[in-house]
């Protein structure tokens, strides 16, 4: 007997819309808190550990690598929070409309880059970054 089931179509077929690229960076992003939390941990417990291990932590994450890592990590954080109560409030069934359903997708974009540079404006104006 032949096998007659239809092929699914792969990322290259589809035209790439926003509520696409949310729904695939929603997943991204999740696995990145995942990771970044393991330098969340490696500085809590440098901090327990004393002065010297807890320098040698601040000096790399005060290297423009460790930087670009918080900052993405912080970005990652806040998408996911804006994209997760996105989604909450489609879980209560509103916003499934295409229009509604765009506008919150960039709204979830457009919020977590703005929370990223408050977060990042207020720690490098305090010199917590240093």
């Amino acid at each position: 007997m032949a096998d007659t089931r239809p092929l699914s179509p792969h990322l290259q077929i589809y035209k790439w819309q926003v509520q696409m690229v949310t729904s695939i960076l929603h997943r991204a992003t999740g696995i990145a808190l995942a990771v970044g939390t393991l330098i969340v941990l490696w500085g809590l417990v440098a901090l327990a550990s004393g002065e010297d291990a807890f320098n040698q932590f601040k000096i790399c994450m005060g290297s423009p690598l460790g930087m670009i890592l918080m900052i993405g990590w912080t970005w990652a954080f806040f998408f996911h929070l804006c994209n997760g109560i996105r989604h909450l409030v489609q879980d209560a069934g509103a916003g499934y409309g295409i229009a509604q359903f765009v506008r919150s997708s960039w709204a979830s974009i457009i919020v977590s880059i703005l929370l990223t540079l408050i977060v990042w404006g207020c720690v490098l104006s305090a010199g917590g970054a240093a």
